[in-house]
């Protein structure tokens, strides 16, 4: 390491009308080393990359690479420059080979051809040099988020990029795909590659980071070597406050069996395979596996868009076999999707739009829906989620990740649903909306609600669950009682089947 600065960020400033969103900014990262950047939700980091990466204008402030002055005007000209990023939501074109992704807009050509023999050359001597088991003819699709992020980085890597931002690149990854995600930092840091590391997991930061960075309100609070520092030091520069625990006592008290499953198979590939689970009313029960164990399709078969092939599901005495969501949530069914960007919310429209869409009845004056009744019901949500906005008639799109998911979980709660499905519902979210989703997790589970949680998290997993259903290769490998259970334990059940 030594101690060359590569990235300097000098009196950084960026306003949108009267609302000042950064002020001030400055940061250094230095050659070979992992710049860990922390912050809630709306605090500044993702408008702080957009000015680096010439989306946004900045105010004021100017940015050195290497000690040269920059001014990039788009994302390409940042890359094509040497400074890449990796986003949390990939941006890929899924239905073409790996080759493809890796050499869009540069394509090599012979005779004016495409030239497809160097492209696989290439592609294989980049993967190679990452240690990474890639096929570039590998159609992106087919490949599961933790390949196809791995993809990106080595995209970056072609490059020949000297700093890399990864944006929360571990919140859809297992615990062996972290472990595969740190080692391929680590080797690029030793080659002189830096990295911002945007990330909420504190056990990350510590584990991948040499230094620390926190923004609140759009201030840098703190930048210290993670060395430095310690967890409670970071979580009250984040929010302003200490956080005694990361989870709340999880005091609810789970009542009959009120969703019954029995050896449930699925039609189409990936294959539930005789999936037998009782889950009590008041529950809070979680989903626990390997990434592609079969997880999110167990929720999305309960809500109706997976097709059953054999087996049955008794919910609150009564066999179902849901042919839609529409249906699920005629019965009280919600679903709160792993994946928001393409199918939890509706981009270019407003908050309200979102929040209001899945319950528009409710909304009715005499046949005609009611404008000021959504706005209502949008600001109750608002205040409720505690979401960082403008107001009811904001663009969702223009909201951060965690917030975005706010107003997704708050769509839901508009329903009162008795069954709520959560796909990594804290996904993207800062360490103090965890703690506020957490703690509406079991308010719900103690007005009688049945939550039914996914998590790659294990910390999360462990901390704010009942009973554990433990997934492998699309089968239940183990159910057990969260108190009396241990990550070893979770680690051995999630490999069981494999």
């Amino acid at each position: 390491m030594s101690g060359e600065v590569v990235l300097k960020i000098e009196g950084l400033s960026k306003s949108f009308g009267k609302n000042k969103v950064l002020n001030n900014i400055n940061l250094q990262v230095k050659k070979g080393t992992v710049m860990g950047l922390m912050g809630e939700n709306g605090a500044g980091k993702s408008t702080m990359m957009k000015c680096l990466f010439g989306i946004y204008a900045k105010d004021d402030g100017n940015f050195y690479l290497e000690g040269n002055p920059i001014d990039f005007t788009s994302p390409k000209d940042a890359l094509e420059n040497g400074v890449a990023m990796v986003h949390q939501e990939l941006n890929q074109c899924l239905e073409r080979t790996v080759a493809d992704n890796l050499f869009l807009g540069r394509y090599p050509t012979k005779y004016g051809l495409i030239n497809e023999k160097k492209m696989q050359e290439e592609s294989t001597k980049l993967f190679n040099s990452l240690n990474m088991t890639v096929n570039p003819k590998t159609v992106m699709k087919t490949m599961s988020v933790s390949n196809r992020q791995m993809v990106e980085i080595a995209k970056a890597v072609s490059y020949d990029s000297k700093i890399i931002v990864l944006d929360e690149p571990t919140s859809s990854l297992t615990e062996r795909e972290v472990k595969k995600l740190f080692k391929i930092v680590n080797d690029l840091k030793a080659k002189g590659v830096s990295f911002i590391y945007i990330s909420h997991k504190m056990d990350e930061i510590f584990e991948i980071c040499d230094e620390v960075s926190v923004l609140r309100d759009g201030e840098m609070i703190l930048a210290k070597s993670t060395k430095e520092t310690n967890m409670n030091e970071l979580i009250s520069a984040m929010v302003g406050r200490s956080l005694n625990q990361r989870f709340p006592e999880i005091d609810n008290k789970p009542g009959e069996t009120i969703l019954k499953i029995s050896n449930l198979n699925t039609k189409y590939a990936p294959n539930l395979k005789e999936i037998n689970l009782e889950i009590k009313k008041g529950e809070i029960f979680g989903l626990y596996g390997l990434v592609g164990a079969g997880r999110s399709e167990l929720l999305e078969t309960i809500f109706g868009l997976r097709t059953i092939s054999s087996g049955e599901i008794v919910y609150n005495g009564r066999k179902v076999r849901f042919e839609s969501p529409v249906e699920a949530m005629s019965y009280g069914f919600a679903f709160v999707t792993e994946e928001r960007k393409f199918n939890g919310m509706f981009a270019k429209e407003t908050l309200k739009f979102n929040t209001c869409i899945t319950n528009l009845n409710k909304y009715k004056n005499a046949g005609i829906i009611s404008n000021t009744k959504m706005k209502d019901a949008t600001n109750f949500e608002i205040k409720n989620m505690h979401v960082r906005t403008t107001g009811a008639e904001e663009l969702i799109s223009s909201l951060s990740g965690g917030n975005q998911q706010k107003v997704i979980i708050g769509k839901w709660l508009e329903r009162n649903p008795d069954v709520l499905l959560l796909d990594e519902p804290t996904r993207g979210i800062d360490v103090g909306a965890k703690y506020e989703i957490y703690q509406l997790i079991l308010r719900m589970a103690k007005e009688g609600k049945t939550i039914i949680v996914v998590s790659s998290e294990m910390p999360e997993i462990l901390g704010i669950t009942n009973r554990i259903a433990v997934m492998s290769n699309n089968q239940i490998s183990g159910v057990v009682d969260t108190k009396s259970t241990n990550q070893e334990e979770l680690l051995r059940l999630s490999a069981a089947y494999l």
